[in-house]
């Protein structure tokens, strides 16, 4: 594609190159840089892309983009400076792949909990309505029945263009995306033409890397202040800032609730560990996730999908067929009558969630031994808050390692004790290793218990010192329990 249809939607401070070139590519990491890229160089957290635009040069791009220019120039490579290159980024992967978007009814879902079980579910029900989909997501990427794993919740600008496009190549109609907010802070989805948005909720997450709540809470709001007026935005009733999300919003708003009047209303009937008995709007269906807060994210998929346009009785169908998604209240019973449930759990929110969930399933009125850690080097404030549910929704618990990356894990479980309310202190163990902490519930727990591993769900590895080991919750939850 030629130069100048690629940077026709861009805001230019300055140009300096002769020609028009055929571009073979885009990218913003140096490292693979090929003849005839185009070079974005970004001004990242940790690291400044400007640094490297000398080793793009040597890897052979025509054209670089950038917010700074270089003191030395090189007559064969063009230089474009921008006031904001990942926005610049974005714009251009749009352009340089077709507007793939625009080819697709392309769903974002955003908030704290519940993005990869609504995009994962709407993936499921739309291909059993028989339509080939697409999905983004924190657990895969798939493009039909085609699965490439997943880096990121949402990928980079490059990627999401590129997949979006093999997405319409392979007769793909609907995309269901995962969009977070760093993905919107960082400018990710810019240029990205969305049928629809959908928040679920929104609670403390991400911390770290956002000044504090109400950044957060303005971050994600940016994602619906953006969409089209012919668009739809579905937000979750039962959540205050669900308000908050629509406004100065020109899409067409709609509503979903389990407590209040909304355009889509939710009632749980029956709940049991296999699954819950519920109606939509006044239609009763058995699906087979438990839990109220899942309950909440069926409701949300039943809306999405007659938004888009499928008849409600196809929608309760496949509501009624859908499967749990894996790490997200995934169940194993063992032979002795011990039930373990892995879930990704990793906010306060969401930890109180699924214990209130085990604890109206619990008709079997055994312990429940809740086994969770915190991530290291990401948001400290919420590690005593998340012990501290823990301990007050468990009979006992045993504090140890999450993905601890570059900290120390005793200083994270430092941290974690001191949300232990002192009288809870007896049923709180500290076993810094993963493993040992699954293997030491299993062994204490009865045949009634229920065993709750918190924190990874679908995540296949641990983090420590910059490396990924390889590590499954559910394996060695099996393993332990047979």
């Amino acid at each position: 594609m030629k130069l100048e249809e690629i940077i026709s939607g861009l805001d230019i401070i300055r140009m300096d190159g002769e020609g028009d070139p055929d571009i073979r590519g885009i990218t913003f990491d140096s490292r693979k840089v090929s003849q005839g890229d185009l070079f974005v160089a970004i001004m990242g957290y940790e690291v400044d892309g400007h640094r490297f635009i000398d080793q793009a040069f040597s890897a052979g791009a025509s054209v670089i983009v950038c917010e700074e220019e270089p003191r030395e120039r090189r007559p064969e490579t063009a230089w474009i400076r921008v006031p904001d290159s990942r926005k610049a980024l974005a714009l251009m992967a749009s352009v340089f792949y077709g507007h793939p978007s625009r080819e697709l009814h392309l769903v974002g879902i955003t908030g704290t909990n519940g993005k990869t079980t609504i995009a994962t579910l709407l993936h499921q029900l739309h291909t059993g309505l028989g339509f080939r989909s697409g999905l983004l997501s924190t657990i895969q990427v798939l493009i039909g029945d085609e699965s490439h794993p997943a880096t990121h919740t949402t990928p980079d600008p490059v990627q999401i263009n590129a997949y979006l496009r093999k997405m319409v190549e392979t007769g793909c109609e609907y995309c269901f995306m995962e969009v977070s907010s760093h993905a919107i802070d960082q400018d990710r989805i810019e240029g990205l033409e969305f049928n629809g948005g959908v928040f679920t909720n929104l609670t403390r997450d991400h911390l770290d890397y956002h000044k504090d709540f109400r950044e957060y809470l303005t971050v994600k709001k940016r994602f619906f202040d953006q969409l089209a007026g012919n668009a739809f935005v579905l937000v979750n009733g039962d959540d205050k800032n669900g308000k908050v999300m629509i406004q100065n919003c020109d899409a067409e708003k709609y509503t979903y609730s389990l407590r209040s009047i909304c355009d889509f209303r939710g009632k749980i009937n029956e709940m049991h560990l296999e699954g819950s008995s519920l109606s939509i709007n006044d239609k009763e269906v058995w699906v087979k996730l438990p839990g109220r807060f899942n309950v909440s994210n069926l409701l949300c998929v039943y809306a999405t999908s007659v938004l888009l346009g499928q008849h409600p009785e196809d929608v309760i169908r496949g509501v009624s067929e859908v499967n749990p998604v894996p790490g997200r209240f995934e169940t194993f019973r063992s032979g002795k009558g011990t039930t373990g449930i892995v879930d990704y759990a990793h906010t306060p929110d969401a930890l109180q969630n699924v214990l209130d969930t085990i604890h109206e399933v619990n008709v079997a009125g055994g312990e429940i031994i809740t086994v969770i850690g915190a991530g290291g080097n990401r948001d400290r404030g919420k590690r005593p808050e998340m012990a501290r549910i823990a301990a007050e929704g468990s009979q006992k618990v045993i504090l140890t390692s999450d993905n601890p990356r570059y900290e120390d894990p005793d200083s994270i479980l430092d941290d974690m004790m001191g949300g232990v309310p002192p009288g809870l202190h007896d049923r709180t163990m500290r076993i810094v290793s993963r493993e040992e902490a699954i293997r030491t519930a299993c062994i204490i727990a009865g045949q009634r218990d229920i065993i709750l591993l918190a924190g990874k769900g679908h995540e296949n590895y641990q983090e420590i010192k910059g490396e990924r080991i390889e590590f499954d919750d559910m394996q060695i939850l099996k393993r332990n329990l047979n």
